[in-house]
């Protein structure tokens, strides 16, 4: 069996390193001298800064009082050695506690996996949530992310949507509606833990997602937080209706380029980009309709370079484009209507440079830009 990725190659900070018990104790108890003679030494220094008399003779009370001190002394050497050993045993017990935190994970991670290859929907249904309710509980950020990359590995498996399927093959139905049933229940899975906040116990925030050519015959990941890490959708094919409705990409780095937008409808509705990168580089968008209403475009890069999109309705009405970039050069238009009715630019750009309009015209309603407020972002107020 293949060493589950997230497996370590260097030392963490849950691992045991300590010394040998022999060295750690010599270590210190030699400190504990050094800590001693270096309090006895000061008080030498201070004896003869204040020119005691030290030939005075050494009564029975200040040899008590030396006595007392000596054993004081050991005592707190000895404090420090059972303090040394306690700290050891602890240490042990942790990293025991780990370890059957961790030969646990593994088991639980080859039955959840094994259920994934059963021929039996429901098996794998039941596989998908095990591995989810791994991840929830995984030992460490790099196993949770061993999961997450399953449940990814299992979307990209080769899968056909419903317009692809042969007419009248009822076996060929049957076994698409369970396998989308499993697929989007990965996806609702996903979005549901993306919905909590980021140091909530069972936060998927942060992590990456690979979701490189995937098949998006519907879904929802309305509300989903993508934040750092990386997610991949290059190459992706959506169909039939796909929700990320206020979604929110804020300093992750995310790639839609090349992905496929066939039809349905898309909607990223009052979606957040904030910082980071979302590209939509060399996308196709074909026929359909596409909503970037009331989006935010906050800060960071967010390319549309040499994106086609063909036939399809392009809603960016009342999309804010605050700071940042947002690149639509290289773009060729269509057909179809594309609107940025009421959208508005501060501090940022907006570029069609070599943008191509093919048999679409803002006269005769082909490309709306109605009431659309764009400005430089030098002074606010020069129209681009």
């Amino acid at each position: 069996m293949r060493a589950i990725r997230g497996e370590r190659t260097a030392p963490s900070d849950r691992e045991l390193r300590l010394w040998k018990v022999g060295r750690a104790l010599t270590v210190t108890f030699a400190a504990a001298v050094l800590a001693a003679g270096s309090v006895l030494y000061s008080l030498v220094c201070l004896l003869d800064f204040q020119e005691i008399d030290t030939g005075a003779k050494l009564d029975a009370k200040t040899l008590f009082e030396v006595v007392k001190l000596s054993f004081g002394v050991v005592a707190g050497a000895g404090a420090l050695v059972a303090l040394v050993v306690a700290y050891r045993r602890q240490r042990v017990d942790e990293a025991g506690a780990y370890r059957e935190a961790t030969r646990l994970h593994t088991e639980r991670f080859s039955q959840a996996v094994d259920k994934l290859g059963s021929d039996s929907p429901a098996v794998r249904l039941g596989g998908v949530h095990a591995l989810a309710g791994l991840a929830d509980d995984a030992p460490t950020r790099g196993l949770r992310q061993t999961c997450i990359d399953v449940l990814c590995a299992y979307l990209r498996l080769p899968y056909l949507p419903e317009a692809d399927l042969l007419h009248g093959d009822t076996g060929a139905w049957h076994e698409y509606v369970a396998l989308r049933e499993i697929r989007h229940t990965i996806i609702r899975l996903v979005r549901d833990r993306l919905r909590l906040p980021a140091d909530a116990p069972h936060s998927w925030q942060g992590h990456d997602f690979d979701f490189t050519g995937v098949a998006f015959d519907g879904g929802d990941l309305t509300g989903a937080v993508f934040s750092s890490g990386k997610v991949s959708f290059y190459g992706a094919a959506f169909h039939g209706r796909v929700f990320l409705n206020g979604t929110r990409f804020c300093g992750a780095v995310v790639s839609f380029t090349d992905a496929g937008f066939h039809g349905g409808e898309i909607s990223f509705a009052d979606a957040q980009f904030i910082d980071g990168e979302v590209s939509f580089a060399g996308t196709g968008w074909h026929g359909g309709k596409v909503s970037f209403a009331a989006a935010r475009f906050s800060g960071g890069m967010v390319p549309f370079t040499g994106a086609g999109f063909h036939d399809t309705e392009v809603n960016f009405t009342d999309a804010q484009f605050i700071d940042g970039e947002v690149s639509f050069a290289g773009t060729g238009w269509h057909g179809g209507k594309v609107s940025f009715a009421a959208a508005r630019l501060f501090g940022g750009m907006v570029s069609f440079t070599d943008a191509g309009f093919h048999d679409t015209e803002i006269v005769s309603g082909g490309v709306s830009l109605d009431g659309a407020e764009f400005f430089d972002g030098r002074d606010g107020t020069r129209p681009i």
